[in-house]
């Protein structure tokens, strides 16, 4: 096992420095200029000039790509364009938010997802079987921003029982996690349903009922630990995507998240920035794949 990780952990190191060029190429490539976005419309071609000279912005692109790649590797991942703050001060303040929204949509679309999708396949064809295919349809079609919105008139507006702004308290996390879990539950609903009917028909299972095992032992003991490893695959992938930042749902819910900063980074050309957030989450996504790689081990041996 331990080889396996080392092994892994070393494939994630090219692949970390292809997403790292390609995404530096594209920055490097998109249209207007950094410092005259930073001096503004009025600047003179002087001061554009020597900003850009300061930024290293005049060197190839080869050159300026391994000359961050060396700082960092050193820890250093440059300074904010516009707020002149090391970029790590930024994603570390803002990372929490966003991670504790990824761990509490997971949870949201795990815990309800799960259980509906597994009796959904015990009723099926049933009225609850119709119910939540319903459901699932309904919460994979509707757009997280109209979602949102909906649950700040409903929640904050109408009923005040939610705060529709911020991310200082629980509370505030509520909203917006359940709009980013919508499409993944939605998703883990179905997912659920399709895999444990066709681990429900497996002949083991037939063994099970004609041996007086009772329906319950049979659902969570036989069926549906066979029945986890797609889904898992569907957490983890939903998990990595969450953690990259749900930006439509910080937008949304006014939080201050990575998603939010890698937005308005790219709007305004702050190439260290978006290097750093990109680096950071294609390391996390890698390690969300490794974790869900090793559970496989550990739910199917």
């Amino acid at each position: 096992m331990y080889k396996y990780i080392l092994k892994r952990l070393a494939l994630m190191i090219p692949v970390i420095i292809g997403v790292s060029f390609v995404i530096f190429t594209i920055m490097s490539f998109m249209p207007g200029n950094p410092a005259r976005l930073l001096l503004g419309e009025k600047a003179t071609p002087e001061a554009i000039e020597q900003l850009n000279e300061e930024l290293g912005l005049n060197d190839p692109i080869p050159i300026r790509y391994l000359h961050y790649m060396g700082d960092a590797l050193h820890g250093d991942f440059g300074t904010s364009y516009t707020s002149k703050q090391p970029v790590v001060d930024e994603i570390v303040a803002r990372f929490p938010t966003t991670l504790k929204l990824a761990l509490l949509s997971v949870l949201f679309a795990t815990v309800i997802g799960l259980p509906l999708g597994i009796l959904s396949a015990v009723k099926q064809y049933s009225w609850i079987d119709n119910l939540t295919t319903v459901l699932g349809l309904g919460f994979i079609s509707v757009p997280p921003f109209w979602l949102g919105l909906m649950l700040i008139i409903l929640f904050s507006a109408q009923l005040g029982w939610l705060p529709s702004y911020g991310s200082d308290s629980f509370a505030c996390f509520i909203l917006p996690a359940i709009t980013s879990s919508a499409s993944t539950f939605a998703t883990l609903l179905r997912m659920t349903r399709s895999t444990m009917l066709e681990v429900i028909r497996q002949d083991y299972v037939t063994t099970a009922y004609a041996k007086g095992a009772s329906k319950r032992r049979i659902i969570f003991r036989h069926c549906l630990p066979n029945a986890l490893i797609p889904l898992i695959t569907v957490v983890g992938v939903n998990f990595g995507g969450m953690l990259a930042g749900s930006v439509i749902t910080e937008s949304v819910f006014g939080m201050s998240g990575i998603g939010s900063l890698l937005i308005n980074s790219i709007r305004s050309q702050n190439v260290p920035t978006v290097m750093a957030c990109t680096l950071l989450l294609a390391i996390l996504f890698g390690l969300v794949n490794l974790a869900v790689d090793i559970i496989y081990a550990y739910v199917d041996p």
